[in-house]
């Protein structure tokens, strides 16, 4: 009995081996390759178990489907009006082709060198087509940053795939400095170009306050003669209802007088009012009684 429990642990334990030499999982996040005497002949990309025939016939080389950062280091490149710029790029990259990456990379440390010298030649390229206004500029709309990126990216995407298997989801500029033998003359450069544009709006600004004074003198102008002409009008119907009442009053001095007491006398009773006069002021004794005159014409006659 004791050597049959012996037997059955040597089988679990053999099993056990040979499971483990012919089978493999594949995890979610990783592509597997299976070679067969060093030639690639399946690619596996579903999470699960899998069977495979044991070392050296079969070998199985794992590779993380995930997305990868590589930062470059600072480093100082030309403008193409030759002024130095220290840059600081970086290129999120994943693994697209293991067979092909298998053959031309092979691990993490050889793929960061690749990338790390397609991302100096290829910095050095772009940058170089691109002035210095293009990076530093005190008007937004003349940064293109976001161009000279993708500009990069399509430089380096196809020859990192094509020969690598690597593909480039992204390039960017992570960081930008100037050197400082190159910063005072930037900053001069950023103080005149802000100065050109101050004096430009304060000339703007003059030309239409100098515009603005101009309407409002000539609407002035326009305004006065307007009323001068008005009130002259309203002086000569003035003049003229005088004349008219100098001619009546020249006439019959007293009826001249009753008249504008009557009128007057209109002017009040034309709302409905309360007004509390004494019956003698003028003209409220007309409604007392209506006075006696006789004409002018009518006296002298006599």
């Amino acid at each position: 009995m004791k050597n049959f429990w012996v037997f059955l642990s040597v089988v679990v334990v053999v099993l056990a081996l040979v499971s483990f030499m012919v089978v493999f999982q594949v995890r979610e996040t990783e592509t597997v390759t299976v070679t067969r005497f060093g030639q690639p002949i399946r690619r596996i990309i579903e999470p699960g178990l899998y069977v495979k025939f044991p070392p050296p016939i079969d070998r199985v080389h794992r590779f993380d489907s995930r997305s990868r950062l590589y930062e470059g280091v600072l480093e100082e490149t030309n403008t193409a009006g030759n002024e130095p710029i220290i840059v600081n790029s970086y290129v999120i990259w994943r693994i697209a082709d293991p067979e092909r990456y298998l053959v031309a990379v092979q691990d993490l440390t050889s793929a960061e060198d690749k990338l790390r010298s397609l991302l100096r030649n290829t910095q050095n390229s772009v940058i170089g087509r691109h002035h210095f206004s293009e990076f530093v500029n005190t008007d937004p709309e003349h940064i293109r940053f976001e161009q000279i990126e993708a500009q990069m990216r399509d430089e380096i995407a196809e020859h990192a795939l094509t020969q690598y298997g690597m593909e480039i989801q992204t390039v960017g500029i992570k960081r930008l400095m100037i050197p400082e033998r190159v910063t005072e003359k930037v900053f001069e450069r950023m103080k005149a170009d802000r100065k050109r544009r101050t004096d430009s709006i304060l000339a703007a600004g003059n030309s239409e306050a100098e515009g603005i004074r101009s309407d409002a003198d000539a609407m002035q102008k326009e305004l006065l003669a307007v009323a001068d002409s008005q009130a002259k009008a309203i002086r000569g119907t003035g003049d003229a209802e005088a004349a008219r009442y100098y001619q009546m009053l020249e006439a019959d001095p007293e009826l001249a007088m009753f008249l504008r007491d009557i009128e007057a006398l209109k002017k009040i009773l034309k709302e409905r009012s309360t007004i509390v006069l004494g019956v003698e002021t003028e003209p409220i004794h007309l409604l007392k009684e209506l006075p006696s005159f006789q004409s002018q014409q009518t006296s002298t006659n006599d």
